[in-house]
């Protein structure tokens, strides 16, 4: 009996053994970004730099993207658990494909940073000017995407403006070349990238507001799959409060937050992505309706009017309830989220 009982103990302490490493494994998120490494992912690079991730029992790898709708998509193909998107982007899918499509959870842009950019020497200055005109745009912008939107709201005839479909690392560059007469692009992208090729946006660019002509939709915020929030919950909310609270240390200390970015993709400019990350907290993220309710949720009315102006814009049969598109469920307390 004794070897019986001795294999006895033996089985069972392999059980426990197991059970607690599984327990205590780390879940694994996949989580892309709208764009490559820039200053305005400090949030995301920091929650990881800092272990807070790890704290939540994440191991959470951030991959760079190539725009934020297309990341709306690779979450929704199962290629990423989480990620970086476009509300715009999310509405539209959940309207297609309900039982695909992401669910956001912590939204940071609740001010829309959709812009028409023009050389002030174009002689484009007001929407109208636009017709006969040729926009340059990579398909997946969310800019793009939703030009149709601004185009009714500001009385322009959209069958009159052409398009040329490039990379969006070339727009800056056919833009200064005269190759294409304006762009669709997010005012915190656009303002630093094309410094580098001697254009100084305050004095020569023009720059037309999509939210000045009614166009004030939630734009880029944390994305999770469905599948991870019914089989991981735990893991959503987690995820939300280490980058929540990853923002107070990039906030109280913005050049470390650059060099933890730095680490990532060695050849930024770091004075400039330290500037853009600066733009991006105050213009689009610090905004009132933020200091109301707090960073991270959403006020219902103005969730409801995006949803509305998308569902026209793209024709959506049945627009989506606004439970399947944003979810306040995992979010930390309204304290713990404040405008700094």
């Amino acid at each position: 009996m004794k070897p019986l009982l001795r294999l006895l103990v033996c089985l069972l302490v392999a059980a426990g053994a197991s059970a607690a490493h599984a327990q205590s494994a780390p879940t694994k998120i996949k989580f892309v970004l709208d764009w490559k490494f820039q200053g305005l992912h400090a949030w995301f690079i920091q929650a990881a730099e800092k272990g807070y991730f790890a704290q939540e029992g994440l191991d959470v790898t951030i991959d760079s993207g190539d725009g934020s709708a297309a990341s709306v998509t690779k979450v929704a193909t199962g290629a990423y658990d989480a990620g970086f998107g476009d509300m715009s982007a999310i509405i539209q899918l959940a309207a297609t494909s309900p039982n695909t499509a992401p669910v956001g959870v912590f939204m940071l842009y609740n001010r829309s940073p959709f812009v028409i950019v023009t050389k002030k020497s174009s002689g484009i200055s007001k929407p109208k000017d636009l017709e006969g005109k040729t926009l340059g745009s990579p398909v997946n912008g969310a800019a793009y995407k939703l030009f149709p939107a601004f185009a009714k709201a500001s009385g322009i005839d959209a069958s009159k403006v052409k398009m040329t479909n490039m990379a969006a690392n070339l727009q800056e560059t056919m833009l200064v070349k005269g190759e294409v007469d304006f762009l669709a692009a997010f005012v915190n992208t656009i303002w630093f990238s094309i410094k580098p090729l001697k254009v100084d946006p305050e004095k020569d660019l023009n720059i037309i507001y999509y939210a000045d002509y009614g166009i004030d939709l939630y734009s880029n915020g944390v994305l999770v799959s469905q599948n991870l929030i019914k089989n991981n919950p735990n893991a959503v909310k987690g995820l939300v409060k280490a980058i929540n609270r990853a923002m107070a240390d990039v906030l109280a200390n913005p050049d470390a937050a650059v060099e933890a970015v730095a680490k990532r993709d060695p050849l930024i400019d770091k004075t400039l992505e330290k500037e853009r990350l600066l733009m991006t907290y105050k213009l689009l993220i610090a905004t009132p309706e933020a200091r109301e309710i707090g960073i991270g949720d959403v006020k219902d009315d103005h969730l409801e009017r995006s949803i509305k102006t998308v569902s026209e814009v793209y024709g959506l049969a049945t627009p989506p309830a606004a439970s399947a598109v944003f979810s306040r469920a995992f979010l930390p307390p309204k304290a713990e989220r404040p405008v700094r």
